[in-house]
């Protein structure tokens, strides 16, 4: 159950909500459990709420003139620009706390391949969390 709750926890991380699965990964690390299925639970948990994000750009973008859509036409085109000028590669950088939800937001509406979104999200992600990982245990070494 406590795999699942960091998979939920990661998971939401990764969409438009503001959610911290570090602070439910670094818990569960002082509670003993097994580090390679946290790193995994976080990683995937994480890399699907940015495939959401993915798939919100890519099949919402048709309502972008509605009242209610959450960005305004000069800001699509101001992430598009940097997205066109940086490229796919820059999904590596999809972990990073500010702009990083709204880079695989923006992934979807240019129409990234998702399988090659899929893999640099999940590299980008796996590092993140194997960095947080590392950074609690130098932090709390008798705790872990």
């Amino acid at each position: 159950m406590s795999y699942l709750s960091l998979f939920a926890s990661a998971f939401l991380a990764a969409t438009l909500l503001p959610f911290y699965s570090e602070v439910v990964l670094v818990a569960l690390m002082t509670g003993g459990y097994h580090q390679g299925l946290l790193w995994a639970s976080a990683t995937l948990g994480n890399t699907l709420g940015a495939c959401v994000n993915w798939w919100l750009g890519r099949y919402l973008l048709h309502f972008q003139h509605k009242r209610w859509f959450p960005a305004s036409e000069e800001r699509l085109e101001k992430s598009q620009y940097y997205f066109q000028r940086y490229g796919v590669w820059s999904l590596l950088f999809s972990w990073l706390p500010v702009g990083g939800d709204a880079l695989t937001l923006v992934a979807g509406i240019m129409r990234v391949n998702f399988w090659l979104f899929f893999v640099l999200v999940l590299i980008g992600k796996g590092a993140r969390y194997y960095v947080v990982m590392l950074l609690a245990k130098a932090a709390l070494p008798g705790s872990l």
